[in-house]
């Protein structure tokens, strides 16, 4: 059988974008059990309330809802447990230095398999203000707008 390749994504914190500014991402592994990894492929995961913490000079994954496998057994998994982020060192130095600044903390963005592993993107985040939230809707709807003209000014 051949190995998996490319990217398949399974969940997305599109809600992440909206709210806050990402600074700088980074792509990270994860420790998970065999049933978590059963489930991620049946692409059921959520990445909503989750964020990132540094303790011990670690990174570790909370609040990421990874429900139980379906066809699972006693062995199953608790679907919102910590997990931990596998990251170089030299990365997590970077970030403990970052995350001490006020103002920032560390968001999931997206949990997807590349090459056959599960891999999650970690960012760098800065919360947005309400007003910077509405000047982001009016350009996206000026945007809109305008692609909208310009289809129907070919016709």
């Amino acid at each position: 059988m051949p190995r998996e390749q490319g990217r398949k994504l399974v969940a997305q914190n599109k809600k992440a974008r909206f709210d806050y500014h990402i600074d700088e991402t980074w792509e990270a592994g994860m420790v998970l059990t065999g049933t978590e990894v059963k489930s991620l492929r049946a692409g059921r995961a959520s990445l909503v309330d989750g964020y990132a913490s540094v303790q011990d000079g670690e990174v570790w994954l909370q609040n990421i809802h990874i429900p139980e496998y379906l066809q699972g057994t006693w062995n199953n998994h608790m679907a919102r447990r910590k997990r931990k982020a596998l990251l170089h060192k030299r990365e997590i130095r970077k970030i403990i230095e970052k995350t001490r600044e006020s103002g920032f903390t560390l968001i999931p963005l997206s949990l997807y398999f590349k090459d056959g592993k599960a891999k999650v993107e970690i960012g760098l985040a800065r919360g947005k203000k309400s007003y910077d939230k509405r000047q982001v809707i009016a350009e996206r709807d000026v945007k809109r707008e305008m692609a909208r003209a310009v289809r129907h000014r070919g016709r």
